[in-house]
């Protein structure tokens, strides 16, 4: 069965759009986004929610209109090569229905990057478009720091050479297992269910993340997973980070309540996620995964 279509690789030279469909960038972050991603030797489109603000809803950088219209008009725009998000936050659930996708699918594969919030749109791309997208840390966040660009760099740029994602953690479950690589944030999942972009997975890696959620919440929104179906075909699961998200080991235990009853490889902390050097990994790629050796294995390289 034919995967997602992989979009191609950036070079230097290249055009990226920056653009912020969920939360308000500040012009410092912003500023230091550009200059990050021109030291890679690409050009920067800024396109204006990224300077926004909602005038009545602090949360969102614009309107939704406005949102959507930026997204659209970058990915639309013949010489932009990729689109990255610039944060997350709150928002993107609220214009993916307000945008175009038959004439996006009409241009062909691009590049989408982000993470958090950015999952509905990682969604969206994957159900409407049948690409293969990047989760990745945001260049207009606090968490882009050195490490974290630099992964991501030689994932976009080289993705030959990142033969595999080396992960952190230890294993909740010990074990290999294959699959497609699907998931993001935990509460944007579950609360995409019922959804046009909702899927359940099929022969899945899910890589599963969460910020900012007391234990009880992460509690309700997995068994909402689980009683949905969600899991039934996930072959292992890799676990991100859970900053603020309440004491560690209770998250721990929670996980091992939850989700090691499944029988499936499970790696705890693997290292993406709200986290300093945070790592990017790719979603609809067949990938290995081995929780003893703490890796995450494409079939090849992610981008073509």
């Amino acid at each position: 069965m034919t995967g997602p279509t992989r979009p191609r690789r950036l070079r230097p030279g290249d055009t990226v759009a920056l653009v912020a469909p969920a939360g308000p960038v500040t012009v410092q972050l912003l500023d230091a986004a550009v200059s990050a991603l021109e030291n890679w030797g690409v050009t920067v489109r800024v396109y204006d929610t990224a300077r926004a603000r909602h005038p009545k809803f602090p949360y969102l950088s614009a309107s939704d209109a406005e949102r959507a219209a930026d997204f659209q008009a970058a990915w639309l725009a013949p010489d932009v090569d990729a689109v990255f998000a610039a944060r997350g936050g709150y928002g993107c659930m609220r214009m993916v229905d307000l945008v175009d996708w038959d004439r996006l699918r009409a241009v062909g594969p691009k590049l989408l990057t982000g993470s958090s919030d950015v999952t509905s749109l990682h969604e969206a791309v994957a159900v409407h478009l049948g690409l293969s997208t990047i989760f990745s840390p945001m260049p207009a966040s606090t968490h882009f720091d050195l490490a974290a660009a630099e992964h991501l760099r030689q994932l976009l740029f080289e993705p030959d050479s990142v033969g595999a994602v080396h992960g952190r953690g230890e294993p909740l479950v010990s074990g290999r297992a294959s699959g497609v690589t699907v998931g993001g944030n935990l509460s944007l999942l579950a609360a995409s269910l019922g959804a046009p972009e909702h899927r359940r997975p099929r022969n899945a890696i899910a890589l599963l993340e969460e910020v900012s959620e007391d234990v009880y919440r992460i509690d309700r929104t997995l068994t909402q997973l689980l009683r949905s179906g969600w899991f039934d075909d996930v072959n292992g699961i890799a676990l991100g980070s859970w900053a603020g998200c309440g004491v560690l080991d209770d998250v721990r235990a929670l996980m091992v309540d939850r989700l090691v009853p499944l029988g499936i490889p499970i790696a705890w902390e693997f290292g993406f996620g709200h986290i300093p050097a945070s790592l990017t990994v790719p979603f609809g790629v067949q990938v290995e995964l081995d929780t003893d050796a703490g890796t995450l294995r494409p079939d090849g390289p992610v981008l073509r």
